[in-house]
């Protein structure tokens, strides 16, 4: 059996995993085995444990991807019914056929963790132990009946994903950053660092990216708030998004970059590449950790500096987390206008502040008063992000940086959430104009972006 594997027949390559259907409704809903008892689930464990041995010692893997799946789920039904009958085991014709699913999902795929991948309603994967794993659905968090056989199966797994993306995990390196085929956010850090055994955290993002319309859909702000940032884009002002862990800022960053127009050089810089700009005209540059022996680094700033150099009309960095702001602001007043980037911050004065930190971070030895300076002349909006108790991701403030007085920012807020009570434990409020015109409008209007009156307008009251 599976002698056939040494030599495949298949005239191309098969993407196994996404026409097998380890990736039904019916095979998610068996991975998570709701209504199984944890003794059935254990002795299910362990006979799939066995199954999978007996797959390993049999199939030829460094040829694998080239069969063709009807004939790999053939070939492993086969086995796996031999294996039922050697043990006098019967099971129904359905658990079969999810067993089946599960054992391709282990050999071509990520295991256990597949069919939480493949359900659209998860937005969050988060292994705390090969015993713990719990996800998120509508921003609330729930626990699932998926599980790993053991902490070595865990391990295998997350050496499968990071391998798989040139990265590397291990006691002198006990953490890692990657992205998966789809382009998820993946986070693992094993022992020693992490007491309890290897933990994971899985930030998936919609095959289809959200766009400002569904944004307005979900109350995220309103159509005059989103006319406004599309406003912005257009006239190629500096927009700094902040917002806490998970508050959208990707997402916000990828629904305003869409109104970019195609004629314009893009050149992206993050750590790990989750940006889904639609333009055709758009350079994707990532980070690089060092080599095992030390060398071999590139930071953001190594490729901030870089893109200066790719005559880029706009850098978007995904995040600003160190000495790359300095040069960010650089480049944005040095004709890079229009340019945009996100930073962790509970508010837009906390953002600015992180940022002016994180100049300080170059070892430059800038006055206050000048870095400040810089950041006036640089950026011009700060969308504040925010996720609320109730799990929905909402604009909680656009607001202008309008100058300095002394050594003081001055901002003004344009757009604001006004929060009311929680009413069957979702979050009420409104998003309203503030009702002050924005400096910047005049540059709306040289730039031949037009805005309709009341935009700004306020109970028909405008400053």
């Amino acid at each position: 059996m599976f002698k056939q594997f040494a030599k495949p027949t298949a005239k191309s390559v098969s993407n196994v995993v996404e026409l097998s259907p380890a990736l039904s409704p019916d095979s998610q809903r068996a991975h998570f085995v709701e209504d199984q008892p944890d003794s059935d689930l254990l002795a299910r464990l362990e006979l799939k444990t066995r199954l999978h041995e007996v797959l390993l010692e049999r199939l030829n893997l460094a040829v694998i991807d080239k069969v063709e799946p009807e004939e790999l789920h053939r070939e492993v039904s086969s086995v796996v019914s031999q294996v039922l009958a050697e043990e006098k085991r019967p099971m129904r014709g359905e658990d079969v056929r999810n067993l089946v699913n599960e054992l391709l999902d282990e050999i071509l795929g990520y295991g256990p963790l597949e069919p939480l991948l493949a359900d659209p309603t998860i937005s969050d994967i988060l292994v705390n132990s090969y015993r713990s794993v719990y996800v998120e659905r509508a921003g609330v968090l729930e626990k699932s009946r998926v599980r790993f056989r053991d902490e070595r199966h865990l391990m295998r797994i997350i050496d499968k994903i990071v391998s798989r993306v040139g990265r590397r995990v291990d006691e002198s390196q006990p953490w890692v950053d990657a992205r998966l085929e789809d382009g998820s956010r993946f986070n693992a850090i094993i022992r020693p660092c992490a007491i309890d055994g290897p933990s994971v955290s899985i930030r998936k993002f919609a095959k289809m990216p959200y766009t400002m319309e569904r944004l307005i859909e979900c109350g995220a702000l309103s159509h005059s708030a989103a006319g406004f940032l599309k406003a912005l884009v257009q006239a190629r002002l500096n927009v700094l998004i902040s917002g806490g862990t998970g508050s959208g800022k990707t997402t916000m960053l990828n629904a305003m970059s869409s109104y970019i127009g195609g004629r314009e050089r893009i050149v992206t810089i993050e750590d790990a590449a989750e940006l889904q700009l639609q333009q055709e005209h758009v350079v994707r540059l990532e980070t690089r950790p060092p080599s095992p022996s030390g060398t071999g680094n590139v930071t953001q700033r190594d490729l901030v500096r870089n893109a200066l150099r790719m005559r880029p009309d706009r850098i978007i960095v995904g995040e600003v987390r160190g000495a790359e702001a300095f040069d960010m602001l650089q480049a944005m007043n040095t004709g890079h206008e229009g340019s945009m980037t996100t930073v962790h911050a509970n508010s837009p004065r906390d953002a600015l502040m992180r940022v002016e930190q994180m100049v300080t971070m170059t070892g430059i030895d800038l006055p206050v008063q000048s870095i400040r300076g810089n950041v006036v002349s640089a950026l011009n909006i700060v969308l504040q992000l925010s996720r609320l108790s109730d799990g929905r991701r909402r604009v909680l403030a656009i607001s202008e940086i309008t100058g300095m007085e002394g050594n003081t920012i001055t901002m003004q807020d344009i757009f604001v959430f006004l929060r009311g009570g929680i009413v069957n434990g979702e979050v009420q409020g409104e998003f309203v104009p503030t009702g002050i015109r924005p400096q910047c409008y005049g540059r709306l209007v040289s730039a031949g972006v037009e805005l309709p009156a009341e935009t700004f307008v306020r109970k028909g009251v405008m400053v």
